[in-house]
């Protein structure tokens, strides 16, 4: 682009925009306008009679390919604050170089806050406007006081409500605004059963009020999992989960796979500890995919990703490269899977429980011969056997 000079305006819902002098006499001397439908609507009257405006919706190729027909500064207009989630940082992504000035509104969480005279001194912010669930996940996870949801029209307050609730996060109100600033503006209060069943309209914004801290223990108890019928000691043990977590080392970790993962009871422990943590669980046994799905609904851990399938059989580029894999389970065919995990990051870090000697040394042998340096640990609970924990680290 030949000029990137840009004047960002965010503005509310209201039908007169509310702007200061500084931003009408800039309006006044501008002649190249830009932003979304609903903010033409509102800010047309304001334009000069003979202006250019570039609408944006869609693709940002489009919408910069115009921006760089014109010469002169563009103003845009975006909703609330233009670097809260807004337009300010998509452009500063795409045009790192451009200069521009910002006239920011107050955004629709700090408008819901104030309306509904809560206090948000403690407030964390979250968006799923076109994004995935993750960042939500994550705060309910960590169990935040109060937080601010950017809705869309897929993830809508009754959606939102309903996932809560199958996840099991039953200690929040909920708090939805519509139409902010608008003529059709509602505040409404719900407990989650009651948000799950209604509809509202487009625009709103959400706020998550935790009545009370969700009673967690540090370590998941055993008998609290669903498991495997018939078979209470396919699980790995609460004393050995918490040792394995500590082995994985996870906290610099962007994505973690459990391989055999069978109930999930690592995988779910991981993601209670370390929320940020991309999870992918492998098993190949079909009956274990609801196990899994219930024990993640039963200890509030959603964002696991669950393939049942044969681990061998599967193209692993498919799925998040992992920084770390806990091996579960792996049919007797260990150093063939290992070297298919090395062949995918030969710098990952690798960590098993290993009962049988044969599987210790097999472990230990394969992972030398591919310059790894081993560190073992030997745990036993009560009568069970003797457990192995290798970590695998590449020297």
């Amino acid at each position: 682009m030949a000029k990137s000079n840009f004047i960002i305006v965010g503005i509310g819902n209201h039908s007169t925009p509310q702007l200061t002098d500084e931003v009408l006499g800039l309006i006044r001397n501008t002649h190249v306008f830009s932003g979304g439908k609903r903010h033409y609507k509102l800010v047309r009257p304001l334009l000069p009679k003979k202006h250019t405006w570039i609408e944006i919706s869609g693709r940002m190729d489009v919408v910069l390919h115009e921006y760089g027909l014109h010469t002169k500064t563009i103003l845009i207009f975006a909703s609330g604050d233009p670097f809260f989630y807004g337009f300010g940082n998509t452009l500063k992504a795409f045009l790192p170089d451009a200069t521009i000035q910002s006239f920011p509104y107050f955004n629709s969480i700090q408008r819901l806050c104030q309306k509904s005279m809560t206090n948000y001194s403690e407030l964390h912010s979250v968006s799923v406007h076109g994004r995935p669930w993750a960042p939500l996940d994550i705060a309910l996870i960590k169990d935040e006081p109060l937080i601010g949801l950017l809705t869309d029209g897929k993830k809508t307050p009754a959606v939102i409500a309903q996932r809560m609730l199958q996840y099991g996060f039953s200690n929040y109100t909920m708090i939805v605004g519509e139409e902010l600033d608008g003529d059709l503006e509602r505040i409404s209060k719900y407990d989650l059963k009651s948000c799950a069943q209604e509809e509202h309209l487009d625009l709103n914004c959400v706020l998550l009020v935790r009545k009370q801290p969700k009673n967690t223990s540090f370590g998941l108890l055993d008998n609290q999992f669903v498991g495997l019928p018939n078979r209470a000691n396919m699980i790995t043990k609460l004393p050995i989960r918490l040792s394995t977590i500590h082995a994985l080392d996870l906290r610099n970790a962007i994505s973690f796979w459990d391989i055999g993962a069978c109930t999930g009871s690592v995988a779910i422990e991981a993601k209670r500890h370390y929320p940020h943590l991309s999870i992918t669980a492998f098993e190949i046994r079909k009956e274990c995919g609801e196990i899994i799905q219930q024990n993640k609904e039963h200890f509030s851990t959603p964002g696991i990703q669950v393939v049942i399938d044969d681990f061998f059989n599967l193209d692993l580029k498919n799925y998040p490269m992992p920084n770390v894999v806990f091996i579960g389970g792996h049919g007797n065919r260990l150093e063939e899977m290992i070297q298919k995990i090395h062949r995918l990051n030969p710098t990952i870090r690798i960590v098993i429980n290993a009962v049988k000697e044969t599987t210790s040394s097999t472990f230990k042998s394969t992972l030398n011969k591919l310059g790894f340096e081993i560190d073992t640990t030997t745990i036993q609970v009560n009568t069970h056997n003797k457990i192995a924990i290798h970590i695998a680290v590449k020297k």
